[in-house]
């Protein structure tokens, strides 16, 4: 089959500045596709990548979708390298959604999100924000600023928060060991003196993509839980690290891992504990995100999707985009 190619390039700005290990992210950049079969039928797909986490970089994406002369095959979209992960999901989406999608369905609304809190402080002013919009579980980014001062707002959020919270801490690959060591026990601590009025779901990359197996001991060490992000940020990690012997959960981006196609038949043949994130994606990317989410879940974990009040709700943005030739 054939398909009619077009794409855009987009930028949203961020309401307020993204703070992670990684640094300050101020707007969020990608590609909108779209495919026309031959009879007419549209696809829409997103890439957007994150490339200090493991994608490509969105010019390597823009240079691809500018090398395919307005029409596309079925077998390139099968065939685009690994190198190219977000353009994979991007693609692939596009394809399934459109002359592919007849299985496509809506997710339903069995899916709960976790809300993202923002670094330091201002996550003791904004949960509660949240949970009025109905999120009870919160991710909440450490090893941004020094561990004391992180420890002492961890003390006061973990008190302020109702006790059905679920709480996430992701480090993005921030923490030292020792730092590493010094968070677990003291969850660890907490729980076992009764101290933790809520429920640490688990600790995500604690320790840099390159210390893997100092992580694989730390997560038999201690009882808090500890997930990968980095580690498994694309299909090509997320194999090695379970071949590796990493048995705990891991925490997908559908947007940068790669081939929808290929994510299914690891998911189903290895029947992995996974939670399913957002890359800050436009609507787009998302609804096959979450497609993806709601297949392959298990565990009943929330995914972490809970990124709307980053951004402004803008519902001409789309239309803007695609006419604005």
């Amino acid at each position: 089959m054939r398909y009619q190619f077009k794409f855009r390039p987009y930028q949203r700005r961020f309401l307020r500045s993204l703070t992670t290990n990684h640094g300050t992210w101020d707007i969020r950049e990608g590609i909108i596709l779209r495919l026309t079969d031959e009879s007419g039928k549209l696809g829409w797909g997103e890439i957007a990548p994150i490339s200090w986490f493991g994608s490509e970089t969105l010019e390597q994406a823009l240079d691809f979708c500018r090398q395919i002369p307005g029409e596309i095959t079925d077998e390139i979209i099968f065939s685009i390298p690994d190198e190219l992960p977000a353009c994979q999901f991007g693609f692939e989406s596009a394809w399934e959604m459109g002359s592919g999608g007849d299985n496509f369905i809506t997710p339903n609304s069995s899916l709960f999100y976790s809300g993202l809190l923002p670094a330091g402080e201002a996550a003791l002013n904004q949960w509660e924000t949240l949970w009025q919009k109905g999120y009870r579980t919160f991710k909440w980014k450490i090893a941004v600023d020094a561990i004391a001062d992180e420890l002492k707002i961890f003390e006061s959020l973990i008190h302020a928060l109702p006790t059905s919270t679920k709480l996430r801490l992701d480090a993005n690959g921030g923490l030292s060991c020792e730092e590493a060591n010094l968070w677990l026990s003291t969850c660890d601590n907490l729980k076992a003196n009764g101290e933790l009025p809520l429920k640490i779901e688990f600790i995500e990359q604690p320790l840099p993509v390159e210390q893997f197996q100092r992580m694989l001991e730390l997560s038999t060490s201690y009882e808090t839980a500890i997930a990968l992000d980095e580690s498994v940020a694309t299909l090509g990690q997320l194999a090695a690290c379970h071949q590796q012997g990493w048995r705990g959960i891991f925490v997908i981006k559908p947007g940068i891992v790669g081939s929808p196609s290929r994510l299914r038949k690891f998911c189903h043949q290895h029947q992995i504990d996974t939670v399913f994130s957002s890359v800050f994606e436009t609507a787009i990317g998302r609804k096959s995100a979450l497609q993806l989410a709601a297949e392959l879940s298990r565990d009943n974990r929330a995914i972490g999707f809970g990124i709307d009040h980053f951004f402004e709700q803008e519902e001409t943005w789309f239309q803007s985009l695609w006419n604005d030739l």
